[in-house]
Protein backbone atom coordinates (compact mmCIF):
# COMPACT_ATOMS: atom_id res chain seq x y z
CA UNK A 1 0.00 0.00 0.00
CA UNK A 2 1.30 3.54 -0.12
CA UNK A 3 1.02 5.74 2.71
CA UNK A 4 2.22 9.25 3.63
CA UNK A 5 4.92 9.34 6.30
CA UNK A 6 6.45 12.35 8.45
CA UNK A 7 10.52 10.88 8.39
CA UNK A 8 11.51 13.37 10.47
CA UNK A 9 10.26 17.39 12.20
CA UNK A 10 9.95 19.95 9.11
CA UNK A 11 7.93 21.91 6.99
CA UNK A 12 4.98 20.34 5.06
CA UNK A 13 7.31 19.23 2.43
CA UNK A 14 8.84 16.41 4.50
CA UNK A 15 5.66 14.55 4.07
CA UNK A 16 6.82 11.42 1.57
CA UNK A 17 5.40 9.02 0.17
CA UNK A 18 6.21 5.40 0.55
CA UNK A 19 5.21 1.78 0.14
CA UNK A 20 4.47 -0.17 2.82
CA UNK A 21 3.13 -3.74 3.76
CA UNK A 22 -0.75 -3.85 4.09
CA UNK A 23 -1.16 -4.30 7.75
CA UNK A 24 -3.17 -7.15 9.01
CA UNK A 25 -5.70 -7.14 11.95
CA UNK A 26 -5.06 -8.72 14.95
CA UNK A 27 -7.58 -10.14 17.67
CA UNK A 28 -10.43 -7.14 18.06
CA UNK A 29 -9.46 -5.38 15.31
CA UNK A 30 -10.77 -4.59 11.59
CA UNK A 31 -8.75 -3.58 8.63
CA UNK A 32 -9.95 -0.84 6.66
CA UNK A 33 -9.62 0.14 3.21
CA UNK A 34 -9.63 4.07 3.38
CA UNK A 35 -11.43 6.38 0.83
CA UNK A 36 -11.06 9.73 2.89
CA UNK A 37 -9.09 10.69 5.86
CA UNK A 38 -9.20 14.18 8.19
CA UNK A 39 -6.19 16.44 8.13
CA UNK A 40 -5.89 17.87 11.04
CA UNK A 41 -4.34 21.11 13.15
CA UNK A 42 -2.97 18.20 15.08
CA UNK A 43 -1.33 16.22 12.67
CA UNK A 44 0.92 19.58 11.36
CA UNK A 45 1.86 19.91 15.34
CA UNK A 46 3.04 16.52 15.01
CA UNK A 47 5.11 17.62 11.84
CA UNK A 48 6.17 20.43 13.18
CA UNK A 49 7.47 18.65 16.27
CA UNK A 50 5.70 20.74 18.98
CA UNK A 51 4.23 17.81 20.51
CA UNK A 52 5.57 14.48 22.11
CA UNK A 53 5.12 11.24 20.47
CA UNK A 54 2.64 9.15 22.85
CA UNK A 55 3.79 5.48 23.95
CA UNK A 56 5.86 3.46 21.43
CA UNK A 57 5.53 5.79 18.62
CA UNK A 58 8.60 7.24 16.96
CA UNK A 59 9.53 8.32 13.35
CA UNK A 60 9.30 7.72 10.53
CA UNK A 61 5.27 8.03 11.15
CA UNK A 62 2.16 7.77 9.34
CA UNK A 63 -0.26 10.48 10.75
CA UNK A 64 -3.96 10.73 10.45
CA UNK A 65 -6.49 10.46 13.58
CA UNK A 66 -9.66 10.25 11.58
CA UNK A 67 -10.83 8.50 8.52
CA UNK A 68 -14.01 7.03 6.38
CA UNK A 69 -13.70 3.71 4.06
CA UNK A 70 -14.53 -0.50 3.86
CA UNK A 71 -14.10 -2.98 6.02
CA UNK A 72 -11.45 -5.14 4.33
CA UNK A 73 -10.82 -7.72 6.70
CA UNK A 74 -11.83 -8.58 10.03
CA UNK A 75 -9.22 -10.18 12.54
CA UNK A 76 -9.62 -13.07 14.80
CA UNK A 77 -12.29 -12.85 17.77
CA UNK A 78 -13.57 -9.89 16.19
CA UNK A 79 -17.64 -9.90 16.19
CA UNK A 80 -17.65 -7.43 13.39
CA UNK A 81 -18.49 -5.26 11.68
CA UNK A 82 -18.55 -7.39 8.52
CA UNK A 83 -16.02 -7.13 5.48
CA UNK A 84 -17.68 -4.64 2.95
CA UNK A 85 -19.57 -3.07 5.64
CA UNK A 86 -19.06 1.34 5.36
CA UNK A 87 -17.46 2.74 8.01
CA UNK A 88 -15.95 6.09 10.01
CA UNK A 89 -13.70 6.31 12.85
CA UNK A 90 -11.01 7.25 14.77
CA UNK A 91 -7.61 5.88 16.03
CA UNK A 92 -4.23 7.55 16.99
CA UNK A 93 -2.20 7.86 13.61
CA UNK A 94 -2.27 5.58 10.84
CA UNK A 95 -5.05 6.98 8.53
CA UNK A 96 -2.85 8.71 5.92
CA UNK A 97 -2.82 5.49 3.92
CA UNK A 98 -4.79 3.25 1.71
CA UNK A 99 -5.29 1.04 4.55
CA UNK A 100 -5.48 1.03 8.65
CA UNK A 101 -6.17 -1.57 11.60
CA UNK A 102 -8.30 -0.17 13.98
CA UNK A 103 -9.80 -1.46 17.06
CA UNK A 104 -12.92 -2.80 15.97
CA UNK A 105 -15.12 -0.59 18.20
CA UNK A 106 -13.56 2.93 16.76
CA UNK A 107 -15.78 2.29 13.99
CA UNK A 108 -18.92 3.01 13.53
CA UNK A 109 -21.66 2.52 10.57
CA UNK A 110 -21.16 5.49 7.73
CA UNK A 111 -24.72 6.53 6.59
CA UNK A 112 -25.35 5.80 3.07
CA UNK A 113 -26.26 9.41 2.30
CA UNK A 114 -23.13 10.80 4.27
CA UNK A 115 -20.25 11.61 1.50
CA UNK A 116 -16.94 9.98 1.95
CA UNK A 117 -15.19 13.43 2.16
CA UNK A 118 -17.54 14.19 5.29
CA UNK A 119 -17.44 10.81 6.79
CA UNK A 120 -13.58 10.88 6.45
CA UNK A 121 -13.24 14.18 8.52
CA UNK A 122 -16.34 13.99 10.83
CA UNK A 123 -14.68 12.02 13.81
CA UNK A 124 -12.32 14.65 15.33
CA UNK A 125 -14.73 17.95 15.32
CA UNK A 126 -17.68 16.08 15.60
CA UNK A 127 -16.30 13.93 19.23
CA UNK A 128 -14.00 17.00 20.49
CA UNK A 129 -17.45 19.33 20.22
CA UNK A 130 -19.09 16.64 22.26
CA UNK A 131 -16.69 16.18 24.79
CA UNK A 132 -15.90 20.13 25.08
CA UNK A 133 -20.11 20.93 25.46
CA UNK A 134 -20.52 17.54 27.98
CA UNK A 135 -17.70 18.70 29.96
CA UNK A 136 -19.29 22.30 31.01
CA UNK A 137 -22.74 20.90 30.91
CA UNK A 138 -24.41 22.75 28.05
CA UNK A 139 -28.33 22.01 28.17
CA UNK A 140 -32.07 23.25 27.41
CA UNK A 141 -31.97 27.02 28.18
CA UNK A 142 -27.86 27.73 28.44
CA UNK A 143 -26.69 30.95 26.89
CA UNK A 144 -23.47 29.65 25.16
CA UNK A 145 -20.37 30.87 23.12
CA UNK A 146 -18.36 28.99 21.01
CA UNK A 147 -15.15 29.41 19.01
CA UNK A 148 -12.57 27.49 17.03
CA UNK A 149 -14.26 23.92 16.83
CA UNK A 150 -17.83 26.03 16.62
CA UNK A 151 -19.01 24.87 13.21
CA UNK A 152 -20.16 21.81 15.48
CA UNK A 153 -19.97 23.18 19.15
CA UNK A 154 -22.56 25.80 17.34
CA UNK A 155 -24.79 22.66 16.14
CA UNK A 156 -24.26 21.03 19.03
CA UNK A 157 -25.38 22.93 21.56
CA UNK A 158 -28.41 23.52 19.88
CA UNK A 159 -29.51 20.81 19.19
CA UNK A 160 -28.67 19.72 23.09
CA UNK A 161 -30.82 22.86 23.95
CA UNK A 162 -28.98 26.07 24.29
CA UNK A 163 -31.39 29.36 24.17
CA UNK A 164 -29.04 31.66 22.65
CA UNK A 165 -25.56 30.51 21.08
CA UNK A 166 -22.99 33.37 20.39
CA UNK A 167 -20.02 32.26 17.98
CA UNK A 168 -16.63 34.15 18.13
CA UNK A 169 -15.07 34.59 14.31
CA UNK A 170 -13.32 37.09 12.07
CA UNK A 171 -15.71 39.62 10.43
CA UNK A 172 -15.60 37.57 7.00
CA UNK A 173 -17.19 34.31 9.27
CA UNK A 174 -20.23 36.47 10.76
CA UNK A 175 -22.91 34.99 8.01
CA UNK A 176 -21.68 31.75 8.38
CA UNK A 177 -22.03 31.58 11.99
CA UNK A 178 -26.01 32.76 11.60
CA UNK A 179 -26.33 30.39 8.86
CA UNK A 180 -25.48 27.52 12.12
CA UNK A 181 -28.59 29.97 13.97
CA UNK A 182 -25.73 31.56 16.11
CA UNK A 183 -25.34 35.33 17.08
CA UNK A 184 -21.74 36.20 15.63
CA UNK A 185 -19.41 38.41 17.56
CA UNK A 186 -15.56 40.02 16.65
CA UNK A 187 -12.95 38.15 18.53
CA UNK A 188 -9.99 39.55 19.58
CA UNK A 189 -8.98 42.43 22.01
CA UNK A 190 -12.72 43.87 23.15
CA UNK A 191 -14.57 40.78 23.19
CA UNK A 192 -15.69 41.24 26.57
CA UNK A 193 -17.15 43.86 26.21
CA UNK A 194 -19.00 43.10 22.76
CA UNK A 195 -20.88 39.96 24.22
CA UNK A 196 -21.76 41.64 27.07
CA UNK A 197 -23.56 44.19 24.89
CA UNK A 198 -24.67 41.21 23.27
CA UNK A 199 -25.81 39.16 25.76
CA UNK A 200 -26.85 41.43 29.02
CA UNK A 201 -28.27 38.13 30.70
CA UNK A 202 -24.62 36.56 31.10
CA UNK A 203 -23.39 33.62 29.61
CA UNK A 204 -23.72 30.46 30.95
CA UNK A 205 -20.64 28.12 29.14
CA UNK A 206 -18.11 28.72 26.28
CA UNK A 207 -15.91 26.95 24.51
CA UNK A 208 -12.54 28.07 23.37
CA UNK A 209 -10.17 26.41 20.99
CA UNK A 210 -8.29 29.90 19.91
CA UNK A 211 -5.57 30.72 22.10
CA UNK A 212 -4.51 31.99 26.06
CA UNK A 213 -6.03 35.60 25.54
CA UNK A 214 -8.77 34.47 24.30
CA UNK A 215 -9.73 31.57 27.12
CA UNK A 216 -8.85 34.14 29.54
CA UNK A 217 -11.27 36.35 27.81
CA UNK A 218 -13.83 33.65 27.85
CA UNK A 219 -13.76 33.27 31.42
CA UNK A 220 -13.86 36.60 32.32
CA UNK A 221 -17.43 36.30 29.98
CA UNK A 222 -18.65 33.37 32.11
CA UNK A 223 -17.36 33.87 35.32
CA UNK A 224 -16.86 30.84 36.51
CA UNK A 225 -13.94 28.65 35.29
CA UNK A 226 -15.82 25.39 35.70
CA UNK A 227 -18.19 25.98 33.17
CA UNK A 228 -15.01 27.44 30.41
CA UNK A 229 -13.29 24.67 28.44
CA UNK A 230 -10.54 24.52 26.46
CA UNK A 231 -8.79 22.55 23.56
CA UNK A 232 -6.30 24.34 22.95
CA UNK A 233 -4.56 25.93 25.82
CA UNK A 234 -4.00 23.01 28.27
CA UNK A 235 -1.53 25.09 30.28
CA UNK A 236 -3.81 28.21 30.99
CA UNK A 237 -6.76 26.01 31.38
CA UNK A 238 -4.90 24.28 34.42
CA UNK A 239 -3.77 27.49 35.81
CA UNK A 240 -7.67 28.93 35.96
CA UNK A 241 -8.95 25.77 36.59
CA UNK A 242 -10.75 24.91 33.62
CA UNK A 243 -12.29 21.02 33.38
CA UNK A 244 -10.70 18.59 30.94
CA UNK A 245 -12.50 17.79 27.84
CA UNK A 246 -14.91 14.79 28.77
CA UNK A 247 -13.25 12.52 26.69
CA UNK A 248 -12.23 9.63 25.65
CA UNK A 249 -12.94 9.38 22.22
CA UNK A 250 -15.67 6.61 21.53
CA UNK A 251 -17.82 4.64 19.19
CA UNK A 252 -20.88 5.63 21.16
CA UNK A 253 -20.14 9.12 21.37
CA UNK A 254 -19.47 9.00 17.45
CA UNK A 255 -22.69 7.20 16.76
CA UNK A 256 -23.97 9.90 18.63
CA UNK A 257 -23.35 12.44 16.51
CA UNK A 258 -23.65 10.61 13.24
CA UNK A 259 -27.47 10.63 14.61
CA UNK A 260 -27.38 14.60 14.48
CA UNK A 261 -26.12 14.55 11.24
CA UNK A 262 -28.38 12.05 9.71
CA UNK A 263 -31.45 14.52 11.65
CA UNK A 264 -30.14 17.08 9.87
CA UNK A 265 -29.25 18.65 13.28
CA UNK A 266 -25.53 18.43 12.70
CA UNK A 267 -23.64 19.39 9.01
CA UNK A 268 -20.04 19.63 8.23
CA UNK A 269 -18.13 22.25 5.83
CA UNK A 270 -15.58 21.29 3.69
CA UNK A 271 -12.67 23.92 2.85
CA UNK A 272 -11.34 21.73 0.47
CA UNK A 273 -10.36 18.15 -0.91
CA UNK A 274 -7.16 16.76 -1.77
CA UNK A 275 -5.83 13.81 -3.16
CA UNK A 276 -3.58 11.80 -0.30
CA UNK A 277 -0.40 11.98 -2.49
CA UNK A 278 -0.33 15.89 -2.24
CA UNK A 279 -0.92 15.84 1.75
CA UNK A 280 1.91 18.96 1.85
CA UNK A 281 -0.36 21.35 -0.03
CA UNK A 282 -3.37 20.24 2.80
CA UNK A 283 -0.80 20.75 5.54
CA UNK A 284 0.46 24.23 3.88
CA UNK A 285 -2.97 25.08 4.51
CA UNK A 286 -2.92 24.57 7.92
CA UNK A 287 0.02 25.61 8.93
CA UNK A 288 -1.31 29.37 7.78
CA UNK A 289 -3.87 29.00 11.01
CA UNK A 290 -6.72 30.48 9.51
CA UNK A 291 -9.44 29.17 7.04
CA UNK A 292 -13.17 27.62 7.72
CA UNK A 293 -14.24 24.14 7.43
CA UNK A 294 -12.22 21.06 7.21
CA UNK A 295 -9.67 19.46 5.11
CA UNK A 296 -10.03 16.28 3.43
CA UNK A 297 -7.68 13.59 1.80
CA UNK A 298 -8.72 11.88 -0.74
CA UNK A 299 -7.93 8.49 -1.61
Amino acid sequence: MYAMTIPRFGPPEVLTTVELPVPEPGPGQVRIRVAAAGALPIDARVRRGELPLPGTFALPLVPGNEFAGTVDAVGPDTGGPEPGTEVLGFGTFGAYAEYVVVPADQVVPKPAAMPWEVAGGFSAQAQGAHMALSAVGVGPGDNSAAGGLGTVAVQLARAWGAAVVLGSAGERNHDHVRELGAVPVLYGEGMVERVRALAPQGVDAALDSFDDDSLRQAVEIVGDPRRVVSMVSHGTARELGLPKPAGPRSAARLAEMVDLYERGLVRVHLRRTVPLRDAALAHRDLDTGHGRGKIVLTL
